[in-house]
């Protein structure tokens, strides 16, 4: 995974490793913010502190930077949903999913939104991810297919299944497609949305504490969607 240097110190020696990776790290933001046509690569190494010369030594241009921003973007939210769904691999297309725990993947569904929250809420770098996301969405180039094939496709698949072996109801049908995205979506507002929440909230900044109450929330809207199509009352692993 590239490792991306602390901002705040000092840069004692430039090796190789740390030029790329403040030029993903500098791409990644100025593309979040400006655009990617609005962008020069004269402002991406005046960003990173690197010769501009570094961006066609390391990437062979700037749409081979984008891509690598793309990978970067990849690797970070890998781990992130990693950790969260590490036993919720969704099976190879076509086969049937295999029987589990029902409450162990409720809880593991539990655990993801909360991890989803911490990330996407709570970490400063989810900011300019989802800035670059954001604009890829509106205009889709082949970074998007790179990070859609790399997290958005499997990481929805995974949850598709854990929502399978939660509540019976079929892991590629329309309707666990959909209420998976409404599941994710509804944390990714927290992000976009950053700005009207702190206001209307009248939260300051959005750190632990406010994380921690969007968990409440988004953790007892799956409590409640869970309960309705089971029929049952708030499975276990409710933030209630």
């Amino acid at each position: 995974m590239t490792r991306l240097p602390n901002p705040k110190s000092p840069r004692r020696e430039t090796s190789p490793e740390l030029t790329r990776a403040a030029l993903v790290q500098a791409a990644l933001k100025l593309f979040g913010r400006q655009g990617f046509d609005g962008t020069s690569t004269r402002e991406i190494a005046a960003e990173a502190q690197a010769n501009i010369g570094s961006i066609a030594y390391h990437f062979g241009g700037k749409e081979g930077l984008r891509a690598a921003v793309a990978d970067y973007i990849v690797e970070t939210i890998q781990a992130v949903a990693g950790q969260a769904l590490a036993a919720g691999r969704a099976p190879a297309s076509g086969q049937a999913a295999p029987a589990g725990d029902p409450e162990a993947a409720r809880a593991q569904l539990f655990a993801a939104i909360e991890g989803i929250v911490g990330f996407v809420v709570a970490q400063p770098r989810a900011g300019e991810i989802v800035q670059f996301l954001l604009r890829e969405l509106q205009h889709p180039t082949a970074a998007l297919d790179r990070v859609y094939d790399g997290v958005f496709e499997p990481t929805h698949r995974r949850l598709c299944h854990l929502w399978e072996q939660a509540t019976g109801e079929p892991a590629e049908s329309e309707r666990t497609r959909l209420t998976v995205f409404t599941l994710v979506g509804q944390v990714v507002y927290f992000r976009i949305g950053r700005e009207a929440v702190k206001r209307r909230m009248g939260w300051h900044d959005i750190g632990a504490a406010e994380a921690a109450k969007v968990v409440a929330v988004t953790t007892d809207n799956l409590s409640a969607i869970l309960a309705a199509r089971m029929g049952s009352k708030p499975p276990i692993g409710s933030k209630q």
